[in-house]
């Protein structure tokens, strides 16, 4: 197992405006916290400054490393960067930081500061979180996704869309070499598999920002719907038959 402890994953599409604090918030938390990281930030074929904001970065902390990735959206940056670290924890991290990093605390509150889980999801609907300014139309549709996504795919799991989730380095190569969604629906399919693979399963309550630059549109809405609906077309078509965690 790697010595590096965790790792933070970082997809970044056009994120000039907010790139840069982010770097600051994030690696100002990390340096109170007595673990060894890194922090990726795959960009995925951004058209502004946003490679240039974290080169720049990069070049005052090592610890901050860039991966220049084609476009390919949010679930091919996702898989490339944690594919590529070293930690024995990774964790996906949206760009608009709608999460404090404080909570990534939370993440840890297992038996000697460790994850109580392999696959710990960050959620606005377990007891105990908040969401703060969601227009009510946007949560509205959120919910109903996600009753198509426990009617479809996955039972008992409130909130499978939130960016913020740790994996062990464990769950991270059993599960993304199988991941075949790139889409919206890429995190359904990732549960999906942790889920047939035996890995442990919890959500984590997190305080919610809505930041008002949200990228889901009502058509990516929909191409996750029939993203949600392959899972399951995948799992009936043996396409996911034989994955299984190594202990």
């Amino acid at each position: 197992m790697s010595k590096l402890f965790l790792s933070i994953v970082v997809p970044a599409y056009n994120e000039e405006a907010r790139i840069g604090a982010g770097l600051e918030r994030l690696t100002a938390y990390l340096n109170t916290r007595p673990w060894s990281w890194e922090l990726l930030i795959v960009d995925d074929g951004s058209g502004d400054r946003t490679v240039e904001i974290v080169r720049n970065f990069a070049a005052l902390e090592p610890r901050v490393k860039l991966i220049n990735a084609p476009h390919g959206g949010k679930g091919a940056a996702v898989k490339r960067g944690l594919s590529e670290a070293q930690g024995e924890w990774r964790f996906m991290c949206d760009a608009d930081l709608s999460m404090p990093p404080e909570h990534i605390d939370r993440f840890f509150a297992g038996e000697g500061g460790r994850p109580r889980f392999d696959v710990s999801i960050g959620s606005r609907e377990a007891p105990g979180a908040n969401r703060i300014g969601e227009p009510l139309k946007r949560h509205i549709y959120g919910r109903l996704f996600n009753y198509l996504v426990q009617a479809v795919a996955l039972r008992g799991i409130r909130d499978t869309q939130c960016g913020f989730k740790l994996l062990s380095a464990e769950a991270v190569e059993t599960i993304f070499p199988r991941q075949r969604l790139l889409g919206l629906g890429f995190d359904v399919e990732v549960l999906f598999l942790a889920r047939k693979a035996g890995f442990t399963i919890g959500e984590i309550a997190i305080d919610w920002r809505y930041e008002g630059q949200s990228k889901v549109t009502l058509s990516k809405g929909a191409l996750g719907f029939f993203d949600v609906v392959r899972v399951r077309l995948n799992h009936l078509g043996g396409r996911y038959r034989g994955i299984r965690r190594a202990k």
